[in-house]
């Protein structure tokens, strides 16, 4: 949600980063070393690329907020989680989707940079944003790897390859892990507005009930509720994803989605 208006420079390095990121979205040697090597570089590229252009517009002017930029961080969250993970199991197969993604993603601020930091907030609310957005991004990455341990659990069924890349159980494992992080996240988040809410966002601008605040409550409580019955039940496979998909709907609908409405839709900056 962390994005200062668009500079000239800004406006390069983001699309320079979405070259790179369209270089494995759209590249068909996949099978020969240079394949490979062209692949590698390219999401390399658009990776760092798309870093440089975040840490611009954190040390620039006055931050802005938005759905767009809040996708763009959120990419580039799970494009690092991929990337250590690719390393690790070189035969994951999401790389030509999470690239096109990415690179719909670092671009969409240029359009939408959303609204400047209120006057009256505090200079640690960048800080505050980046920490709800990393939740945003570990749970992110926690649905792609559901929907990845859910593809390859019906190619299993069918006496098909799974084709995920990574062991089931691996899958698994992973998923429930970027939801224990980012719960524990979305938990600190909510802890500091309830806390320091008008000290950051000033006099009477702390913890309201608006749309926003419902729908981060209501998905707080969704994922308190998988853990539980993780913990306590045993809730595995389409159960416990589906309330994984329920509860990143509804923190998406949380922030992006009620931004989205207001920004492009209504045409108004809260």
């Amino acid at each position: 949600m962390i994005l200062a208006s668009g500079s000239v420079l800004t406006h390069v390095l983001a699309w320079l980063a979405a070259i790179g990121y369209l270089v494995p979205a759209v590249w068909q040697g996949f099978g020969d070393r240079m394949g490979r090597l062209v692949l590698l570089l390219g999401w390399l590229l658009g990776w760092l690329l798309h870093a440089v252009v975040l840490a611009i517009s954190l040390a620039g002017a006055a931050p802005h907020f938005g759905f767009a930029p809040a996708l763009s961080v959120t990419a580039w969250l799970v494009g690092a989680v991929y990337a250590i993970e690719s390393h690790f199991y070189p035969q994951l197969r999401l790389r030509r989707v999470l690239s096109a993604l990415a690179a719909v993603a670092v671009l969409l601020p240029l359009l939408f940079p959303g609204s400047a930091l209120h006057p009256a907030a505090s200079a640690w609310l960048p800080l505050h944003w980046a920490l709800g957005i990393a939740s945003y991004g570990l749970f992110g990455a926690a649905v792609v790897h559901a929907w990845m341990m859910g593809r390859a659990e019906d190619r299993i069924r069918q006496g098909a390859d799974p084709e995920s890349g990574m062991p089931l159980l691996t899958l698994e494992r992973l998923t429930f892990r970027f939801v224990e992080a980012g719960f524990a996240l979305l938990t600190a988040t909510l802890l500091v507005v309830l806390a320091y809410g008008e000290t950051l966002y000033g006099p009477g601008m702390g913890l309201r009930m608006d749309h926003k605040s419902v729908f981060t409550v209501l998905s707080w409580l969704t994922f308190a509720a998988l853990l539980l019955g993780r913990l306590r039940y045993g809730w595995r496979g389409r159960r416990a994803v589906r309330v994984l998909y329920a509860g990143a709907g509804l923190l998406f609908l949380a922030y992006v989605g009620s931004r989205f409405v207001m920004e492009v839709v209504l045409g108004r900056m809260p």
